[in-house]
């Protein structure tokens, strides 16, 4: 009920573009976790083949992310949105009516590029629409999102009893509606010109000090958020010895942040010092890798997964509440863009070092290992935002600062 009273309090634009993020997730996640059994099993494909097509998907979002922000600052975040949602639609179609390795790539790539364009959009847009209450508003859309992230993979898993190519085009047609409903219904804004060329903008917000360092040090958290889906997964399976256990992982997250979200945003947003929080925050995702290491079996795993969306609950509101507020408003979509580039080669090159931890802690019998590793990465990344924030190198939430060349 708090979840409808606080969604009620914002305008149209918001609300709708929270139920878009509701609806995105759903429409991606009951696919792309089965798109590889699907290539693999149903098509025959190599691993390596697998592989390309999964990766093509991959670089096309996180390596054009720049690209969907540049544009939502200077084609205005509507438009962008919309071709977002429309071009998921033909993406996700492809993989319901193409078998062939060209199609399939054809398919990646559009899917990939749609994501690079509405996920810096749609931020930007809420940021933008929510005012003064932009921690409020994106915790609303932590809520949704993570929402759509467990409604996904159960629709997704019921559809696949029938077979991949259902599943494929209840995707498409979830963002077909999406797109309908973002035209019909989302206000146009004026896009206030940002004075130079593409490349300047973008020149502009690399030469930030400040962002960047503060990019950078949100590293562990993305590399931690991932874990959702990679270690605490598997730590479930191997302490219970069923694979159901991966979904409880979810389902603890999904029922945790509908539950408090809202409470600790609210609690802690009156309490001033957003950094402080972020640093927190982070701190208690570096600490939620610790119960496996102290002692074995399903009970640490979950509280493991309780105090990691504890911790992702404290500051994911407060980060994407600060992006904007590092540089002038006609660049808040490119400075969420590259924020997400950044933010993508973080999480895979995070992925990769915590994949080899758990492979080397099988092999050497020491399976602390990878949550150790984990522990390290949240503890680096809320020591750099207290550095940061000791600096004054991040912007009070009251009134936008440009930059800190101190930083």
């Amino acid at each position: 009920m708090r979840t409808w009273h606080e969604m009620r309090g914002f305008p149209l634009a918001v609300r709708l573009l929270l139920v878009n993020q509701l609806g995105v997730n759903t429409g991606f996640y009951l696919l792309i976790p089965y798109l590889a059994t699907h290539l693999g099993e149903n098509l025959g494909m190599s691993a390596a083949v697998v592989g390309i097509v999964l990766g093509v998907r991959n670089l096309s979002q996180q390596g054009l992310f720049i690209i969907g922000g540049s544009a939502a600052d200077r084609l205005g975040a509507r438009g962008v949105i919309i071709a977002g949602c429309a071009l998921r639609t033909v993406g996700f179609a492809l993989f319901a009516l193409g078998d062939g390795l060209p199609v399939l790539l054809a398919a990646s790539v559009l899917s990939g590029l749609a994501g690079a364009l509405f996920n810096p959009a749609v931020r930007a847009y809420l940021a933008q629409e929510a005012g003064e209450r932009k921690a409020e508003a994106f915790a609303l859309f932590n809520v949704f999102a993570t929402t759509g992230a467990l409604v996904g993979p159960l629709l997704g898993s019921a559809l696949l009893l029938v077979d991949f190519r259902t599943s494929a085009l209840t995707a498409a047609g979830i963002f077909a509606v999406l797109t309908v409903a973002q035209a019909l219904v989302l206000p146009a804004r004026k896009v206030e010109p940002s004075g130079s060329g593409v490349l300047g903008d973008w020149r502009e917000v690399v030469g930030n000090r400040a962002f960047l360092a503060f990019s950078l040090a949100m590293v562990g958290m993305f590399t931690l958020e991932n874990q959702l889906y990679l270690l605490l997964p598997d730590g479930a399976r191997e302490a219970t010895g069923w694979d159901g256990a991966a979904g409880i992982v979810f389902l603890v997250g999904t029922v945790a942040n509908l539950a408090f979200q809202l409470r600790i945003t609210g609690y802690l947003k009156s309490r001033n010092d957003r950094a402080r929080w972020i640093a927190v925050g982070l701190a208690v995702m570096a600490l939620a890798f610790l119960p496996p290491v102290l002692a074995p079996g399903a009970v640490p795993v979950l509280a493991s997964a309780l105090l990691l969306c504890l911790g992702i609950m404290i500051a994911s509101p407060f980060v994407m509440e600060l992006i904007p507020r590092f540089g002038r408003p006609e660049l808040t979509g490119t400075y969420f863009g590259i924020f997400y580039v950044v933010s993508g080669i973080a999480a895979a090159v995070g992925n990769t070092v915590v994949g080899w931890a758990m492979d080397a802690g099988e092999s050497a019998g020491r399976a602390w290992l990878p949550w150790v590793c984990c522990a390290v990465f949240g503890a680096a990344s809320a020591g750099g935002v207290a550095w940061l924030r000791r600096r004054g190198a991040l912007p009070a939430p009251a009134e936008p600062v440009r930059e800190k060349a101190d930083a």
